[in-house]
């Protein structure tokens, strides 16, 4: 098991002790271990090798998207995954400075060749990192659940007190290296697992796949938002449901990860009492900032989603 960002980025981060700290540089040290044990968001699931089109290598992967936007969004942000330690770390480097690391080894690191946008993207499997086992020890105010190729662990220990799941990964499939991602029904396994959950969010492209795991997630009390693109999110919470209007929207520069970060600002809102429509809003405002520029460089500070918001508000009811 290998820690990355202990000293380099969750220090900076988490709390930094300053290098003229006096006393014990063991004792200074583990103090600044300790800071790092309880994060507020920690996403588990693969970061992946996205191969565009052109042949441009980026990180991508639920895991990865959201916890960037809940870094953002001023949240201690951990990211526990599975690969080759040295090209997860290499792909992160960049964001040292906000997120923390934790890699499990594996003989590969998931890649993925990526191709189209939208409702026409279409993945590839070059490399799989294989399923995370169960029994990891977690320690984080928010849970997020980010699979992206059936890898996520059904049981876990330690403390949570909110679970949020993005199943896309767990609704679909692929036959060997080299094929498409296909939809496929979750394994009966996920049921049981959404029904520990708080919050999950889907696209309608999965829908029709994830009927018997948005009814689990209901029956155990969570809320289930479901987007479609353009048109209305649906939230869904017991026997209610609702769809909250999606504000227009520019043409996207770059759509990769909106989805994840739509999951990650919902989570982030509804795990500070926010309600659901509110919620919702507030992550359609990130998503809409996300696809304004290109990869990471689209995943907004919260000032940028806040003035979004407002702009959207303004929007629907220009007397405002």
């Amino acid at each position: 098991m290998i820690w990355f960002g202990l000293s380099l980025f969750a220090g900076r981060r988490l709390g930094r002790r300053a290098a003229t700290d006096r006393g014990d540089p063991c004792t200074a040290f583990l103090e600044r271990v300790e800071q790092t044990l309880h994060f507020d968001y920690t996403t588990v699931g693969h970061v992946t090798i996205d191969v565009l089109a052109d042949g441009t290598r980026r990180a991508g992967g639920a895991a990865f998207y959201s916890a960037l936007q809940a870094a953002r969004l001023g949240r201690r942000a951990l990211i526990v995954t599975q690969g080759v330690a040295s090209e997860i770390e290499a792909l992160l480097e960049p964001f040292r400075d906000e997120l923390a690391l934790r890699v499990i080894p594996a003989p590969a690191t998931t890649t993925l060749a990526t191709t189209g946008a939208g409702a026409t993207r279409s993945q590839r499997v070059l490399a799989w990192a294989g399923p995370i086992a169960d029994g990891l020890e977690l320690d984080t105010a928010i849970l997020h659940l980010a699979p992206v190729a059936r890898e996520v662990p059904r049981r876990w220990s330690g403390r949570s007190a909110f679970v949020g799941l993005t199943p896309q990964g767990l609704a679909r499939d692929w036959s060997g290296l080299g094929d498409e991602f296909v939809p496929r029904p979750p394994p009966a396994a996920a049921l049981e697992l959404a029904t520990a959950t708080n919050g999950v969010v889907l696209s309608e492209s999965e829908h029709a796949s994830c009927t018997d795991l948005i009814a689990a997630a209901i029956a155990g009390g969570a809320t289930v938002a479901i987007t479609d693109g353009e048109r209305p999110c649906t939230l869904m919470a017991g026997d209610a449901t609702t769809r909250v209007e999606v504000p227009p929207l520019e043409p996207p520069h770059d759509d990769l990860g909106a989805g994840d970060v739509f999951a990650a600002a919902l989570f982030v809102s509804l795990a500070a009492g926010e309600a659901a429509e509110d919620a919702a809003r507030f992550a359609m405002a990130a998503a809409a900032v996300r696809m304004s520029a290109a990869g990471s460089g689209g995943v907004g500070e919260r000032s940028a989603i806040e003035r979004r918001l407002a702009w959207a508000q303004a929007t629907r009811d220009p007397s405002a």
